[in-house]
């Protein structure tokens, strides 16, 4: 059975949602997750989008729903107070360790998500990035390393690029056996088609 693919930017509120339940949804029918971290900076280049709180009546809507939402999933939430943060140095950091561990990539995508929506922490700094990476057992030198790669700094324009190419254009977005969904309320749906199986 093939992955979900899940695509996601740091710092959408929306994205850390669907971190903390995309894996116990596919798992339910027998199905992995492919997580793929990108910026949405590069996808507003093309689409012309804004950052959800620059975003007229739009904004004020989110400043409603993100904490209200949170409430329903049962998930804590403390608006950042820098927000939209950038996602380059988590993005480096994820497809780095994601080479040598695909797991302690996803778990250090959730702590950053965490470190972000729960404690406020400025991951926008490869610095934050690093400690918390550390706290995941993550070796801090190796890292920092790697954080200034060239290779590696290329890395998350690269994941961008392919994922618009499959048709990502939003955080979170899903694509179940070719077919995209755009949104953590499209989870739901997500399940459904997951409960149907490949299409023939």
């Amino acid at each position: 059975m093939t992955p979900v693919h899940f695509y996601f930017d740091f710092s959408s509120p929306y994205g850390y949602f669907a971190a903390h339940r995309v894996d116990a949804l596919a798992a339910g029918f027998g199905r992995g997750v492919d997580w793929h971290p990108i910026l949405l900076g590069l996808v507003f280049e093309t689409t012309g989008g804004r950052p959800l709180p620059s975003q007229p009546l739009k904004g004020d809507y989110a400043r409603i729903d993100i904490p209200r939402t949170a409430g329903r999933l049962g998930l804590p939430y403390r608006h950042p107070s820098r927000f939209p943060v950038s996602g380059q140095a988590g993005c480096r950091a994820f497809y780095w360790l994601r080479e040598r561990d695909p797991a302690a990539a996803r778990g250090l995508a959730l702590a950053l998500f965490d470190a972000l929506f729960v404690d406020d922490r400025d991951i926008g700094d490869p610095a934050v990035v690093i400690e918390v990476a550390a706290a995941q057992g993550v070796d801090r030198a190796a890292l920092a390393a790697a954080l200034a790669d060239p290779r590696i700094k290329a890395l998350p324009r690269e994941a961008t690029e392919r994922a618009m190419q499959a048709g990502v254009f939003g955080s979170p977005f899903f694509i179940v056996d070719g077919e995209p969904y755009w949104g953590n309320d499209r989870l739901g749906e997500v399940a459904e088609r997951l409960g149907t199986g490949p299409r023939a």
